[in-house]
């Protein structure tokens, strides 16, 4: 049984130890790993004619291959937003560039499928967010057997209670949003921080709440920026170094407004989102003539190095299930690495 993992959306920490863990547990179960280099991409770029290409996206993963792969974060199979369902006609490889007739985007599905079952992939694993794991299903509905691990800083996959790079996420965001406190209160501002959370506040709202700020803003709860600017200066002055914080998800709207999308979407036809474009802080210094800070710091907030949490890679012996200290059921990838190797014994 050949099981191909691969990674796609955003890095985050957590990815290189996921992948060694599933490695680990499908090669002591007797079975053999191929990764899948940048994303959905890699299963795309595939020319079959063209050895070097099949060398370039498909590689065989052992143990000791990746047995150093959890010291640093981010994913060394390398990610992509590519989605094989809608291609844009400039991305369409030129090795299939005769296949397509019409204005994009083009459905190369078909191409995935004969790649996958050239490389003898029995099983697969994609670890991503919606875009990655939409296109998961797709191979689902194809009829590949497919194990979906969630990886978002949104936390907000469904069927699942804890994301890849959610974790690092809060983390990250508490951290950045102390060390802006220094600042903040020395120049007696208010500071508003733009935090991860397109459709779905919890990172937000739980990175408020671990750092103790005055108000979280989150796209489930639309706001009035003239009731929100009363609430943070009432916060200022009561506070005795005169400043005042506030989270406020990407996604977040303002009653009676739609969130705002900027720049051009990617391959999988996502826009970025930014908060409300009459954020609290344009309010708060253009309307009332006090002084206030916005920060951006979704983007880093996930990234970088992997923290000890997310380095933890769980050992392979099947009678040591370890868990959630909070829920008390299987972590995420200890469920992930066992349905594979149930998946690959049912076959």
């Amino acid at each position: 049984m050949r099981i191909g993992i691969l990674t796609g959306g955003g890095d985050v920490p957590g990815l290189n130890p996921c992948i060694k863990a599933v490695v680990n547990r499908v090669h002591e179960e007797g079975h053999q790993v191929t990764g899948i280099r940048r994303g959905w991409g890699g299963l795309l770029s595939t020319d079959l004619d063209d050895p070097a290409s099949v060398a370039e996206n498909l590689v065989d993963l052992d143990p000791v291959g990746v047995r150093t792969v959890d010291r640093t974060g981010g994913t060394f199979l390398h990610s992509s937003r590519t989605n094989p369902g809608k291609v844009k006609t400039g991305d369409v490889p030129d090795f299939l560039a005769g296949a397509v007739e019409r204005d994009g985007p083009h459905d190369l599905t078909p191409h995935v499928l004969k790649v996958i079952e050239a490389a003898g992939i029995d099983v697969l694993i994609p670890i991503g967010g919606d875009d990655t794991l939409s296109y998961g299903l797709r191979m689902h509905q194809e009829g590949v057997p497919t194990i979906a691990i969630p990886k978002t800083m949104d936390n907000d996959v469904n069927g699942t209670d804890y994301c890849i790079g959610f974790s690092t996420a809060v983390t990250r965001g508490v951290q950045f949003i102390h060390n802006l406190r220094t600042s903040t209160g020395s120049h007696e501002r208010i500071a508003v921080v733009e935090l991860f959370g397109r459709y779905s506040g919890e990172t937000s709202l739980i990175t408020a709440y671990l750092a103790g700020v005055d108000r979280a803003l989150i796209p489930e709860v639309p706001f009035d920026v003239d009731r929100v600017c009363e609430l943070l200066l009432a916060d200022k002055a009561a506070n005795p170094s005169n400043y005042a914080m506030v989270t406020i998800s990407e996604g977040a709207t303002v009653k009676g407004g739609d969130m705002m999308l900027t720049g051009e979407a990617d391959a999988t036809g996502t826009a970025s989102s930014a908060a409300s474009g009459r954020s609290p802080a344009s309010s708060s210094r253009s309307g009332r003539g006090r002084g206030s800070s916005t920060s951006r710091s979704a983007t880093s907030c996930a990234r970088g190095a992997r923290t000890p949490w997310t380095s933890w890679s769980p050992p392979t012996t099947p009678s040591w299930p370890p868990t959630w200290p909070w829920t008390g059921r299987p972590g995420g990838w200890w469920r992930c690495a066992t349905a594979a190797t149930a998946a690959c014994r049912s076959r």
